[in-house]
């Protein structure tokens, strides 16, 4: 039976303190829920003496059944001169009536003497005084010993104290801490070895990626000995970030034989990823490993060739194990192997043994060296495929527009479009207003179409990205734009280039309307030739 590692989740504490990571105490909530649904076995939910935020989310947590995990209240020991009984932060963890708390004190001399300005003696005493004081009041106390790695390479002695006193007053885990993120990996396989012969509680790690090893240390504890691990949903945290749990429990578990999650909850991994990464409105890591978007992207045509033979060629697991998936990239590095294997994906044929298949990996390579991206556009990807193989339905077909922005000295703006379009041989001509320019021409092309395709009631723009492409340029670079629609069943990406900002929404938002009219089934205009060359040049 493999050995069971306990998954300390901080992510609503120590990751908060991560620049530009906030979360609302709904937000905390919501995240506490799903942390309990993947199986970690504690979740510290903030430090309820610090702020009222994480007050109320204690309070709210006190509503919710949580089946798996413990919720944890964090703080510090008592402070020098209180008396634990008297102590705010000890009072506001008792107050929290969370089953189990977080406390830390000081293992390095340095911090005891020049931060604190106490005796050794009297940071022993604290630590001991308010170890007990919460286990007399039913608590399960994790101790976490700050800067220990620190404070053991200065002084071994006085660290070991520090343990033994939290030891001695009834700590459950000693969490051996590399606050400042500075201990290389073979000092902490070997400082954890020799804390494991020194104490009879079992060992914790909580380390920072100041040197990008939060990862790699928290592993080489977890072989030195250590069974307890706190880290974060996607590294965050203070300065660098933590330990990322994202990379610890796959290594661990699918990896190293532990067992940290139940097996039929690994596969939420990438979903839990993107979960607190969009409720934190924090952009994903593309290429976060095990479930950044990146992470089982092949863009190399012999990469991809190898791969569609036999993944394990360039794939260290499979992806849908922790519920990320394969992605074929088409760029200027692709061969006829990506348009292939894109092309299956999206369910369509190509035949690289064809006559325009060379044409379309050409088409592809130019396009992209113009500012083109197809790796988040797969339904641009589609047609442009489509329309070099005279495969592409024509639903309608623009004659011109124009857009109108308006604004007046009571700061109130005004966008208005008018478009012309021919279906079936017949002209429509429609005007529509919008909050901006490209809503109004989105509103503007779906009146003019909707006689003739009333299902586009159903489709809706879903995001709207504007890249620029080469920022010397000032306001005359080229943009790339990047539209996600989506309707009740799916979504799709399409893009756009162009020097004009609304010439490239253009491109995009008509895309996305002829893609989502073709997925349909709805009746088009017969295909008409395609000029080749106007291809290549967008």
């Amino acid at each position: 039976m493999s050995k069971t590692i306990q998954i300390f989740d901080t992510t609503l504490r120590d990751g908060t303190q991560g620049e530009k990571v906030s979360f609302s105490a709904e937000d905390k909530i919501r995240i506490a829920q799903r942390l309990d649904e993947f199986g970690v076995t504690y979740i510290e939910g903030g430090w309820p003496g610090s702020n009222p935020k994480d007050m109320a989310f204690f309070e709210r947590a006190k509503q919710h059944t949580f089946q798996n995990a413990k919720i944890v209240a964090f703080g510090s020991t008592c402070r020098a001169g209180n008396s634990p009984e008297e102590d705010p932060n000890l009072c506001a963890l008792i107050e929290a009536e969370t089953p189990a708390v977080s406390i830390f004190g000081k293992s390095w001399l340095l911090h005891v003497t020049d931060a604190l300005k106490i005796t050794p003696e009297e940071n022993l005493s604290m630590i001991t005084r308010s170890v007990n004081y919460l286990k007399e009041h039913n608590k399960e106390v994790i101790y976490d010993a700050e800067h220990f790695f620190d404070g053991y390479k200065h002084d071994p002695e006085y660290a070991l104290s520090t343990l033994k006193a939290a030891e001695s007053a009834g700590a459950s885990v000693l969490v051996l801490c590399d606050t400042n993120g500075g201990t290389l990996t073979h000092e902490v396989s070997t400082i954890v070895a020799e804390v494991a012969r020194q104490v009879n509680t079992p060992l914790g790690i909580h380390t920072h990626n100041d040197c990008e090893l939060a990862v790699a240390n928290s592993l080489a504890a977890i072989t030195a000995g250590a069974v307890h691990v706190q880290g974060t949903v996607n590294g965050y945290g203070e300065r660098c970030g933590n330990a990322n749990l994202c990379s610890v429990i796959p290594n661990l578990q699918l990896k190293m034989g532990y067992h940290c999650v139940p097996d039929d909850q690994i596969e939420q991994l990438s979903k839990l990823s993107r979960f607190v990464s969009e409720l934190g409105n924090l952009i994903p890591d593309h290429k976060q490993p095990f479930v950044g978007k990146s992470a089982f992207a092949h863009k190399g045509g012999i990469h991809v060739s190898a791969v569609i033979k036999n993944a394990d060629t360039y794939e260290h697991i499979r992806p849908e194990v922790v519920g990320n998936k394969r992605r074929v990239l088409v760029s200027d590095l692709s061969g006829k192997s990506n348009v292939a294997y894109k092309s299956e994906e999206l369910g369509f044929d190509f035949d690289k043994r064809s006559a325009s298949s060379g044409e379309i990996v050409q088409a592809l390579k130019e396009r992209e060296n113009g500012g083109y991206q197809y790796e988040a556009a797969e339904a641009s990807f589609e047609l442009l495929v489509k329309k070099i193989s005279d495969e592409a339905p024509e639903f309608f077909k623009l004659e011109g527009f124009r857009v109108m922005m308006e604004r007046n000295g009571k700061d109130e703006y005004r966008s208005e479009a008018t478009i012309k379009v021919r279906v079936n041989d017949r002209i429509e001509l429609s005007a529509a207003e919008g909050n901006g320019p490209v809503h109004a021409l989105d509103a503007a092309l779906r009146r003019a179409l909707r006689e003739f395709y009333p299902e586009i009631a159903s489709m809706h723009l879903q995001d709207y990205k504007v890249r620029v492409l080469n920022e010397k340029d000032g306001t005359a670079a080229k943009v790339r734009v990047l539209i996600d629609s989506a309707d009740e069943n799916s979504s799709w990406g399409t893009v756009g280039v162009s020097e004009n900002i609304i010439d490239a929404s253009w491109q995009a938002l008509s895309e996305g309307m002829t893609y989502f009219l073709m997925t349909r089934n709805s009746k088009p205009q017969k295909t008409k030739s395609v000029n080749k060359n106007q291809i290549l040049t967008g």
